[in-house]
């Protein structure tokens, strides 16, 4: 194969990757859509449960830890980072 050719299936994968990492994306973004929406729900006929990590973000949030609390959140729950900030801010705010 001549250079051309090794050239053109190089660019051909980075596409396919590149498209394959957009779905996963976008579908990330659906399930944190789904989730949130769920737990307004559970949140609504009063079923919450805490998870595992809940009280280790609203430990830090009581600490003054917000960008730690706000990083926890988002590895935890895999939102963006204007989501976690607006989920942490509102545990401030309950909690405080």
């Amino acid at each position: 194969m001549d250079t051309l050719g090794y050239t053109l299936a190089a660019v051909a994968l980075l596409i396919g990757v590149g498209s394959i990492e957009n779905r996963i994306s976008r579908a990330d973004q659906r399930v944190a859509r789904v989730e949130r929406k769920l737990d307004r729900i559970l949140d609504h006929l009063g079923l919450r449960e805490d998870e595992p990590w809940s009280a280790e973000v609203a430990d830090l949030v009581r600490a003054g830890k917000k960008i730690e609390a706000i990083k926890v959140y988002r590895e935890a729950t895999g939102v963006g980072l204007k989501e976690a900030k607006d989920a942490v801010e509102e545990l401030g705010q309950s909690r405080g």
